[in-house]
């Protein structure tokens, strides 16, 4: 997320169009990301909600109040910081409305890249009035509150997809409408003789630790590591569904900046390569090196990647052996034994 956007969203506020929030009035803030200054009239209070691990961190060493998940009701008003997920901005819009009182003001911005101007229209077109204002290559737009939002909140709430017949996502989760393919073919490669302790680094909504499991029954157990709150939850709810005798943990973590207490004698791994539209093989890099130190002395990292992202460059830095197992016009399949 750009600051851009931050200052997007503050912008209405910082140049007095939108009467910014008083005391004793309280804010929800959706999607809310660390680095925002405050006008001086701005002096509700924010309750804070971000679901990644690494902007929830951010937000907490700013001291601002913060939780994963959206908590109470009757707030008097709503910020909204869109990403580059649909369902997801719609959802917080929902969100907004089912916790904001009648005719409290809620105000939504986002990047000209986030398809900013089309949600603007949708909201425009229910006819609740309120304003928008362009800044920072971004929109800002802003309406009260109606008394009766239901049939929107019923649109605009997240729909749980059904994946397969046997697996539940929802959107903003990585891949959550099919099976990755990348994922399907790094899981044509899991051992079926597997028998020690397990982890999925970057575990989306569990599909990799369900074909684990039902490849390797002999297996002591898996650890589930996920910086996306709802995407871990998802995941809980798809083990317990799909292999509900196997041993399992889960951890809401930022592996780049945060180290696992076990060590693993396999992990498996789809790493993300990119936070914004831009590929950043960096971000696949770390949890590679991350994965190293999860290993207990003779362990093994599988991993799948796009073909042409460079972790070749990574693998020999961190590991004794590495090698390709397989691949295809899209990925390619890698192992590392530390």
């Amino acid at each position: 997320m750009s600051r851009d956007t931050l200052k997007t969203l503050f912008h209405p506020f910082d140049t007095g169009v939108v009467p910014a929030p008083g005391e004793g009035e309280r804010v929800l803030f959706l999607g809310a990301e660390a680095g925002y200054r405050l006008p001086a009239e701005f002096t509700g209070s924010i309750a804070a909600v971000q679901a990644s691990k690494p902007l929830y961190r951010a937000l907490e060493a700013a001291r601002a109040p913060v939780t994963p998940f959206v908590e109470g009701e009757d707030y008097d008003a709503a910020l909204i910081l869109c990403g580059k997920h649909k369902g997801e901005n719609e959802d917080r819009i929902a969100e907004a409305l089912k916790r904001v009182k009648v005719g409290g003001l809620i105000v939504v911005a986002g990047g000209k890249d986030d398809g900013i101007q089309s949600l603007r229209k949708r909201v425009n077109q229910l006819g609740w009035g309120g304003d928008s204002l362009p800044k920072y290559h971004g929109i800002a737009f802003w309406f009260g509150r109606p008394e009766d939002a239901s049939d929107v909140i019923a649109k605009f709430s997240k729909k749980p997809v059904r994946v397969e017949g046997r697996f539940d996502a929802a959107p903003g989760m990585f891949s959550h409408e099919r099976i990755d393919a990348g994922s399907e073919l790094l899981a044509s490669r899991l051992p079926d003789d597997f028998k020690g302790h397990a982890a999925d680094f970057g575990a989306g909504w569990g599909y990799l630790s369900v074909m684990l499991a039902e490849k390797a029954p002999n297996l002591k157990g898996i650890d589930l590591f996920e910086a996306d709150y709802h995407s871990l939850e998802a995941a809980r709810a798809n083990l317990k569904a799909n292999c509900p005798n196997v041993p399992t943990r889960f951890f809401w973590q930022d592996l780049t900046s945060e180290e696992t207490r076990d060590k693993y004698d396999l992990i498996v791994m789809n790493p993300p390569f990119h936070e914004t539209q831009a590929a950043d093989p960096a971000l696949g890099a770390a949890m590679i090196k991350a994965a190293a130190k999860a290993l207990k002395i003779g362990g093994r990292l599988m991993l799948v990647a796009n073909r042409g992202l460079p972790y070749e460059t990574v693998m020999p830095e961190t590991f004794k052996e590495w090698g390709e197992t397989c691949r295809n016009a899209r990925f390619k399949v890698l192992w590392g034994k530390r």
